[in-house]
């Protein structure tokens, strides 16, 4: 396969793309497990397509241009999990043509090949739930756009007014995916060690960052909500965690071979380095930094999943490249490849297929949505769920913001607080729930302190599940 994509001509991209729907296409077709984030997802572009507004009348800690896109998708194809993995396979066909474009064209490598590419597709198949349209994978889009633009500043003399361009696509990622703010230092320590960037030019891509935030920061202040967007979302990159998915010994095999393959590529350059010029040698620190800049993240993510490590892909597969290019021996070189893309493919339809029984490794169980314990009566009815457990809107519709557990607990879990039990009071009159799961015995409560919603609400036969009285 190395020796195939070797060569340098444009009908390599037809095969480099046709492979990619070769390893998807199956998945595609299979019936997918739906996941605990993607029903989170949907249920935010659901409640947006019925006028609801983000952080105020959602309480989610979704960024607000992924929820945008995810509003986009379900007001075209409704809840649909397809139209996610879908429009995830379009980024990603994106990403590679773009970062095979890149390497070459810049000549970011001493050679021209579709290795490039070739290694990239393969790293972005860590496990099959990066196949959704995560976050993490539209805000690694406009990183690597971020990083496009730097190197174009890098090749010549000096920084140009350009650097603007460089915070904007960093502010926009944030948008994406908050965590991604985070690389805001990468730029401008690569500014500032691998570039001529005089003092303006650092504060033109400092206030390109900051743009599209302020702008987001004075939409939510227009609309008299920006308590609701600083608890909902900025707050709550530091102290929420949305799930407890902590599936180490999955995440840790999905990447066991890029990473093994990036970090055996950067200790290659230690016995290579005569043969790159100075612009080549700097990208090379770039990447490092970026991969530095990617283990910041991990602090700030909502739960571990090997889809919130796709940011780590581009400096993997960039340094995956030099590892293979050091190969003395072309048929060792092909013999490695082919086993590093049968095991992380291996991994990648184990997850779903099952190849291994009674294998769990690869399964994410944690990460899937599973059956609610709930009478067949309710379907397709407006309920509140109290607690962590999603399951129950699969067939139903969220009724008040309380959609995040670990942000509604700022309200049901603060009763004794007479304002808290005011904002709660205030929501089930505006969008009534018509059950209430409670699955963190709160109701008891909420009716002592808030008579007039004990009198709208009845017990079922079903132990915390209550029915509004008609």
């Amino acid at each position: 396969m190395l020796s195939f994509f070797r060569s340098y001509y444009p009908y390599q991209y037809v095969s480099l793309l046709g492979l990619l729907l070769l390893i998807r296409l199956p998945l595609l077709l299979h019936p997918f497990p739906l996941l605990i984030p993607e029903l989170n997802w949907m249920l935010v572009g659901e409640q947006m397509s019925d006028g609801h507004l983000l952080y105020r009348d959602i309480w989610d800690s979704v960024s607000p241009l992924s929820a945008v896109v995810y509003w986009g998708l379900h007001t075209l194809f409704g809840r649909s999990a397809l139209s996610l993995h879908v429009a995830a396979t379009v980024v990603s066909v994106f990403q590679i043509v773009y970062f095979n474009y890149l390497t070459n064209n810049r000549d970011i490598y001493p050679d021209r090949s579709f290795w490039p590419g070739l290694i990239y597709m393969l790293f972005l198949h860590l496990s099959f739930d990066c196949l959704t349209l995560s976050p993490v994978l539209m805000s690694t889009s406009f990183l690597l756009l971020a990083f496009g633009t730097l190197i174009k500043q890098m090749d010549r003399r000096g920084a140009t007014d350009e650097v603007f361009e460089v915070g904007f696509y960093i502010g926009i990622a944030s948008l994406f995916y908050l965590p991604s703010a985070l690389f805001i230092i990468w730029a401008t320590i690569s500014l500032l060690f691998y570039t001529g960037s005089s003092f303006r030019q650092h504060s033109l891509s400092l206030f390109g960052f900051l743009f599209p935030i302020a702008a987001t920061v004075l939409f939510y202040y227009l609309n008299n909500c920006l308590d609701d967007f600083n608890r909902n979302l900025l707050a709550s990159v530091f102290r929420v965690r949305q799930y407890s998915l902590s599936d180490f010994q999955s995440l840790i095999a999905s990447l066991l071979v890029p990473l093994g393959l990036g970090i055996l590529g950067f200790l290659s350059l230690f016995r290579s380095t005569s043969r790159f010029v100075n612009f080549q040698q700097r990208i090379q620190q770039i990447m490092a930094i970026w991969f530095a800049t990617s283990v910041l993240t991990i602090a700030l993510m909502p739960f571990l999943a090997p889809m919130l490590f796709l940011s780590f892909v581009p400096p993997m597969a960039y340094f995956t490249f030099f590892y293979f290019e050091n190969v003395r021996k072309a048929w060792l070189a092909e013999l490695g490849f082919s086993v590093a893309f049968g095991l992380m493919l291996l991994l990648f339809y184990q997850g779903i297929l099952g190849l291994i029984p009674g294998a769990e490794l690869g399964r994410l169980s944690s990460l899937r949505v599973r059956s609610a314990p709930l009478p067949d009566n309710i379907r397709n009815q407006h309920i509140l769920i109290i607690g962590e457990d999603l399951s129950a809107y699969r067939q139903n519709r969220p009724a008040t913001p309380y959609l995040n557990w670990d942000l509604a607990k700022y309200d049901l879990k603060n009763l004794d607080n007479y304002d808290a039990v005011i904002n709660v009071f205030k929501h089930f009159q505006q969008d009534p729930p018509d059950y209430i799961i409670d699955r963190e015995n709160v109701v008891d409560k909420l009716f002592q302190r808030a008579p007039a919603l004990a009198a709208r609400y009845q017990q079922t036969n079903t132990a915390g599940v209550y029915k509004r009285k008609n």
